[in-house]
């Protein structure tokens, strides 16, 4: 299998919203495995599992969702997380729940062109990378960008909650 480059075949809502904001990106496919998640892409594909970003739906104590940017290779410590962002408590939305939030199917979220408008917080760590590969808004579909996109054009609140798998 190997790396691979896909053609563009189809929009997704969130290549269209990167295009409507001028942001250029690489394209990368591969054969999704249901529970491989970000392990199994960079795996796949022969990028640092660290520089592949997952995109996780989560919810605080009164259900109201955010978005959640985490590598590859770590996990949200929700304690952590639910401290710096004030709150008494997060946790992951329930796949349908994060669906509908996203308007992406459960291991093709992506943080651009989200059904609603939810905020993000993305590990600091990230930005340190001076590339990062994130679910494009299908399965086995990731985009190759900068982490300053994430950051400057979602308004991602830098976080530090990451601890290891």
């Amino acid at each position: 299998m190997g790396r691979k480059k896909s053609r563009h075949v189809s929009e997704t809502p969130a290549t269209a919203w990167l295009r409507a904001h001028g942001v250029a990106f690489v394209e990368y496919s591969y054969d999704y495995v249901v529970h491989g998640g970000a392990l199994q892409g960079a795996a796949v594909l022969g990028l640092d599992p660290a520089a592949v970003v997952k995109t996780l739906i989560m919810e605080d104590q009164d259900a109201q969702p955010l978005v959640v940017l985490m590598h590859g290779n770590r996990k949200v410590s929700v304690k952590q997380l639910a401290r710096e962002l004030g709150a008494r408590s997060i946790q992951p939305c329930k796949p349908e729940v994060a669906s509908r939030h996203s308007g992406y199917q459960l291991g093709g979220t992506s943080p651009f062109g989200t059904r609603r408008e939810m905020p993000v917080c993305m590990e600091a760590s990230i930005l340190d990378l001076p590339q990062i590969a994130i679910n494009g808004g299908r399965r086995g579909y990731l985009l190759g960008l900068p982490p300053r996109v994430c950051a400057e054009l979602l308004a991602a609140t830098p976080v530090h909650c990451a601890q290891d798998l």
